[in-house]
């Protein structure tokens, strides 16, 4: 009885180890955003998410009319991003930011970034994610 029970014990702690674990799989540009609608939108950084798989820019963008409107856009990851000289506290919260890259096929306010600005200094930095089926625009300097 001992024996039946310990191994009773080995295969419902094999299967506890070795059960599948949900994994949210990488996606390619195509599938989400779509490069035949560039857009460009100037705002106020209100939020930052620094995670994997990409960090994203959420920015608060004035309309013609005075309203806002909240905008996000994906970004590459964070270990790139801080390679070509964007951290967290490179963009602080309420920094004035202008954003290109692609609107996303079915979120409304919601797009991948390319090229980041900032509003007061100029500087322009690569935000996207290189190999992941994105427009070969010239914005990536390991493209060229």
């Amino acid at each position: 009885m001992q024996r039946v029970l310990w191994s009773l014990g080995a295969i419902v702690a094999v299967g506890l180890i070795t059960a599948p674990v949900p994994v949210r799989a990488h996606h390619a540009f195509a599938a989400e955003f779509d490069a035949n609608r560039p857009i460009r939108v100037e705002g106020v950084l209100v939020k930052l998410e620094w995670t994997n798989p990409h960090a994203w820019f959420h920015l608060d963008v004035k309309g013609p009319d005075g309203t806002v409107e909240r905008w996000m856009f994906e970004a590459g990851n964070p270990s790139n991003l801080t390679r070509r000289g964007i951290t967290k506290d490179y963009v602080k919260i309420g920094t004035e930011l202008a954003i290109e890259g692609f609107l996303s096929k079915g979120i409304p306010r919601r797009a991948n970034g390319r090229i980041m600005t900032r509003m007061d200094s100029g500087k322009s930095l690569f935000l996207g994610s290189s190999g992941t089926g994105a427009p070969g625009d010239g914005a990536d300097v390991s493209e060229q």
